[in-house]
């Protein structure tokens, strides 16, 4: 489980195919530490196991899936991406319970400054719009944000330059994808509802 307040943004080192899994390998400093192997750190979101790993960098390996599923497939040498180290009990919670999983992909329809602050728009899925309300919570690329609005076709988001700083949607640009987590307790409201197969 985390949180969706992002600790660092790391450098992709390498991302390449083995014969047993996908091999991702990204710089880190501040996720590394205290960090044990096994342990969990979300990777734009995605939630991925350290299989290895010192004081500056990070080793998982990750399914076929995993990449299929996730905007990982474009991932270069060089890509930035947020990363988190999952909750501890004794810690302070700030965003809102994000549990790693992706959903979706989304697109970038719009990114751009907008006075002091920037504003964002993302097309999801369409099937995943009716998981979307005004002032509620949605997870990109990791990063716990609220819904400013949503219409037919995706939702917007304002962005504060200091998430631009320290998260890769710095380098976002239209046309990009994105990872999209979205409320869980919508999707638990969903099957609640749901008539009894």
């Amino acid at each position: 489980m985390f949180s969706g307040i992002i600790e660092e943004t790391g450098s992709v080192l390498s991302f390449s195919q083995s014969e047993k899994a996908w091999r991702l390998i990204v710089s880190a400093s501040v996720v590394t530490q205290q960090l044990q192997q096994g342990d969990s750190i979300a990777v734009n979101g995605c939630c991925l196991t350290a299989v290895t790993f010192d004081d500056e960098h990070i080793e998982f390996d990750l399914l076929e899936e995993t990449v299929r599923l996730t905007n990982f497939r474009f991932l270069k040498t060089g890509s930035r991406v947020n990363l988190e180290r999952s909750l501890r009990f004794d810690g302070k919670i700030g965003g809102h319970f994000v549990t790693g999983h992706v959903d979706a992909q989304g697109t970038v329809a719009t990114i751009e400054p907008r006075g002091q602050d920037f504003f964002v728009r993302i097309e999801p899925p369409r099937e995943f719009l009716k998981y979307l309300v005004y002032k509620g919570s949605i997870a990109i690329d990791g990063i716990s944000l609220t819904v400013a609005a949503v219409d037919e076709s995706g939702f917007s988001v304002w962005i504060i330059p200091h998430t631009l700083e320290v998260t890769n949607l710095g380098t976002r640009q239209s046309g990009d994808s994105v990872n999209l987590e979205f409320d869980l307790l919508a999707k638990y409201v969903e099957r609640l509802i749901q008539p009894a197969r």
